[in-house]
């Protein structure tokens, strides 16, 4: 192939590839699909038209896997003709994860907490770190309940444990 005819190829071109057209599409098909499955509290933050609420609400009311499926690409056919919608939902959508993802996280680094606050060797500098990282915290009244933890493996003191550091967290902010 002459390069005057690569050139004339280069200039014909049409846009994304057909691959790269499913690719999108199926995108937004797992956007609308998150959509549907959305929580009721995190459903009535969601910002979006009237218009676009209603396609979403009939998809989350839709019952039948086959109709409910119908209805998922009904409504991602909706979105794609909506960009400037769609990537004001896809905003919404990243940040929930995003805030999912850092609450999961603050979920584990308090568990871990609580493990080595029950475990008797590292129970001190656990306690010392707790008390530093969480001034709400009650270090005495946490050092007691890690004993009883240590004396009788006391499955409640456990799990208090855990509440207190949980709640001295939520305080924290």
């Amino acid at each position: 192939m002459s390069e005057k005819q690569r050139d004339e190829q280069e200039q014909e071109w049409d846009g994304p590839s057909k691959s790269a057209r499913k690719r999108a599409a199926k995108a937004v098909e797992e956007t609308a699909v998150q959509l549907v499955d959305l929580p009721e509290a995190d459903w009535i933050k969601l910002p979006a038209p009237e218009e676009l609420r209603q396609e979403i609400a009939l998809a989350r009311q839709t019952r039948s896997h086959g109709a409910r499926k119908r209805q998922i690409k009904h409504l991602a056919g909706v979105l794609r003709r909506r960009e400037d919608d769609l990537e004001s939902i896809q905003a919404f959508l990243d940040g929930l994860h995003q805030k999912q993802f850092q609450e999961k996280k603050d979920f584990h680094f308090l568990e871990e907490l609580r493990d080595r606050i029950c475990d008797p060797e590292r129970s001190q500098q656990a306690l010392n770190e707790a008390a530093a990282s969480l001034p709400g915290v009650d270090p005495k009244g946490l050092a007691r309940l890690a004993k009883s933890v240590h004396a009788s493996k006391d499955r409640k003191a456990f799990r208090e444990i855990f509440r207190r550091l949980k709640s001295a967290w939520e305080e924290k902010g």
